[in-house]
């Protein structure tokens, strides 16, 4: 689990595939953990553990919340993005759901 260590990691550049590869197997090995879990998680638990751990090792994921309105009731979804690939998740559950503006980041890592 060498590539779970905080700052081993280089940046994600356009097309560098050793991150993106990196990425996919943090998000296949934090799902894994998620399906192992003594209590259920959802979309957004899991993105954000998603994504705090791959910030962590230096990959610039995204957070995104989408949203939509099916049957009368309101509905959100959360995904984590690498340039603009959806980490985890199969089934394209995203493109059900239109996404806010931007990708959501925290206050800490706005830039005044």
């Amino acid at each position: 689990m060498k590539w779970l260590a905080p700052g081993t990691a280089k940046r994600a550049g356009v097309g560098d595939s050793a991150v993106i590869g990196t990425a996919h197997a943090i998000a296949r090995f934090e799902q894994s953990a998620a399906r192992h879990l003594f209590l259920r998680t959802n979309c957004l638990e899991q993105s954000l553990a998603l994504c705090w751990l791959l910030r962590r090792r230096g990959i610039a994921a995204a957070l995104r919340i989408g949203a939509r309105k099916e049957s009368g009731r309101f509905e959100a979804h959360a995904w984590v993005e690498l340039e603009g690939a959806v980490l985890n998740e199969a089934q394209e559950q995203h493109r059900h759901f239109a996404p806010f503006n931007g990708p959501v980041t925290s206050l800490e890592t706005q830039v005044p």
